[in-house]
């Protein structure tokens, strides 16, 4: 099977595991005259991790901020768990929210918290009275998945760069979302921690079952978590496919990626 572009009608895109998360069609979004996305047409299937490569610029990182509602779209559906958003009260919108995981470039966290208190606080604020027995309980397993349980009492800024991300994927998955959204995961990282990250995602899909997007320039990073790679081009879903697939491409553009 060779590469593909994304095809025009978004029902024709596969569904590896019979379930569709997040459904992108013909979505569009401009900042004044800055045409971001021109028409992006895209499926994130349950259970898949799916990495989205492209040039600087061309509108990665907006794209998954339409998703987590950080951006509108301008024009166009964008369905999550099969339920188009803009058709959504805000109250509708809040609990499809807490569903979704956002692991931004820099961790978001709060360096004057301690560890424990950064993973106290999504806790505190999406479920507001929770016993203080099961928010230990939650705290524990969140660090444990991330190899982080005996940095509880550190604070972020004793943390090495690795930890440091470890411990913001920690405080997103505490709350144990159904999609998971990756922007640059190892941006800023050396090689090696950088592959631990990249297997950490991996056992993240594995042990939460998540179904993620994931922004990367890092190409060790796609070739290790992805299940199916998207290019974008000008806005646009320009081609699909593995990694084996893009890699091999006869298309001298794609294979620039992967030189």
């Amino acid at each position: 099977m060779t590469e593909k572009a994304a095809p025009d009608n978004i029902e024709q895109a596969p569904v590896q595991n019979g379930t569709v998360v997040v459904k992108m069609v013909h979505l569009r979004k401009s900042f004044e005259n800055n045409h971001v996305l021109r028409d992006i047409n895209l499926v994130l299937n349950k259970g898949e991790n799916l990495v989205i490569l492209g040039k600087s610029g061309t509108g990665k990182s907006v794209l998954i901020k339409c998703i987590v509602g950080l951006v509108d779209c301008d024009y166009g559906s964008l369905s999550i768990f099969g339920e188009d958003i803009s058709e959504l009260s805000e109250k509708e919108l809040m609990e499809t929210r807490k569903k979704i995981g956002f692991l931004f470039q820099s961790g978001a966290l709060y360096d004057s918290m301690s560890v424990r208190e950064n993973l106290q606080f999504p806790l505190r604020r999406q479920l507001h009275s929770i016993p203080k027995d099961k928010m230990n309980s939650l705290i524990k397993e969140a660090l444990e998945n991330v190899g982080l349980a005996k940095a509880i009492d550190k604070t972020p800024l004793e943390l090495s760069g690795g930890m440091r991300k470890r411990l913001g994927l920690a405080r997103t998955l505490i709350l144990k979302p159904e999609i998971m959204l990756y922007d640059e995961p190892t941006t800023g990282l050396d090689p090696i921690t950088s592959k631990e990250i990249s297997k950490l995602i991996l056992e993240v899909q594995q042990t939460y079952n998540t179904s993620s997007i994931i922004i990367t320039h890092d190409m060790e990073c796609a070739r290790l978590t992805a299940d199916r790679v998207v290019v974008i081009k000008d806005g646009m879903c320009d081609a699909e496919g593995t990694f084996d697939e893009l890699k091999n491409s006869t298309d001298a553009w794609i294979r620039s990626y992967f030189e």
